[in-house]
């Protein structure tokens, strides 16, 4: 069974690049929906236009980019990914008996998150969140937001309530980054660590203080 994973229009594209691969690279299958907003995020952080009619070739570049932007960075096989168009709410993850392990938003904007949190669901992303609350599967929500108003944080509170993991896009600097890739991945693994899918991506705190400064 797939993961779901949606892409939603907040900064931090590099994230969702980060996970995906990461899922890739696990021998996970994924289900990709991202969102029209998220489209014009990508353009905007890597110049990248996704299109649905090449969508392949455009997540193939999008995937092998760095963190810093340099193209061909990373490897990517992406005969796992199945595709979905975000405007199509006949898809198969709209849908409680379609079988999936769970749901990943990386990144989240709060737009998504309070859409997510009513049960909106105008688009395929918000629809496959709600049904994936539903059925009681695994829901991660990575907001990429700062400051947070009062009205997210409620909402954010209502996911939580409703039993999804809410996991804030925030990078830690104990496990010895030396480059933006280092980032980006410790926020990508804690993402996959939610979800319960295993990786290698950052350095994982043992109790022995300054063991980052020797990796």
């Amino acid at each position: 069974m797939p993961w779901i994973v949606g892409v939603s229009g907040a900064s931090g594209t590099p994230y969702a690049a980060a996970v995906l691969r990461a899922l890739l690279d696990a021998g996970e299958d994924v289900d990709l929906v991202v969102s029209r907003a998220s489209r014009l995020t990508l353009l905007d952080e890597t110049g990248i236009s996704f299109r649905d009619a090449h969508w392949r070739e455009d997540l193939g570049d999008w995937l092998a980019r760095g963190a810093d932007g340099k193209p061909d960075t990373f490897a990517v096989d992406l005969g796992r990914v199945r595709y979905w168009n975000a405007g199509d709410l006949a898809a198969g993850p709209s849908s409680g008996s379609y079988p999936v392990k769970g749901m990943l938003i990386v990144p989240a904007s709060t737009a998504c998150v309070a859409g997510v949190a009513l049960g909106l669901s105008k688009d395929l992303l918000q629809r496959a969140a709600s049904v994936t609350l539903k059925e009681r599967r695994p829901l991660v929500v990575a907001v990429r937001e700062t400051p947070l108003n009062g009205q997210t944080l409620r909402q954010l509170v209502a996911l939580d309530d409703a039993g999804a993991s809410v996991v804030p896009a925030s990078p830690a600097f104990y496990a010895g980054a030396t480059h933006i890739q280092h980032l980006v991945d410790f926020v990508a693994g804690r993402v996959l660590d939610a979800a319960g899918v295993q990786h290698d991506l950052y350095r994982r705190w043992k109790g022995e203080l300054g063991g980052g400064q020797s990796t």
